[in-house]
């Protein structure tokens, strides 16, 4: 159960992190305490459903996601990587396209 907890608790935070959310923004957003979120991330406490379910809403995932294992490791602590996706999402369709282009001729092969 320790493991279960750990897991959920580091995916709460790295989808926290990832939305650049303090604690104490989400537990407002989540409508919980702050002192909930510390121990929910740090694993030193459960969460029922329901919290479960209003965390999930807060980070704007399905709730299975804070209790997946199949996670590439260390996939979400990537910060630079969630900035990036971050700041993708905020782009138009020929934003992104363009920008595809750029990134497609920076990684091909040099010979």
């Amino acid at each position: 159960m320790v493991d279960l907890r750990t897991r959920f608790g580091r995916l709460v935070k790295a989808h926290r992190m990832r939305m650049r959310l303090t604690q104490e923004a989400l537990a407002e957003r989540a409508n919980i305490s702050t002192d909930m979120v510390s121990k929910v991330e740090s694993g030193s406490s459960g969460a029922r459903f329901g919290v479960i379910t209003q965390l999930a809403a807060a980070l704007e995932v399905d709730p299975a996601e804070l209790f997946t294992p199949n996670l590439p490791s260390g996939q979400l602590q990537r910060a630079m990587l969630a900035d990036i996706m971050s700041r993708l999402g905020s782009l138009s369709d020929s934003e992104l396209r363009w920008l595809s282009g750029v990134i497609e001729a920076a990684l091909q092969p040099k010979n």
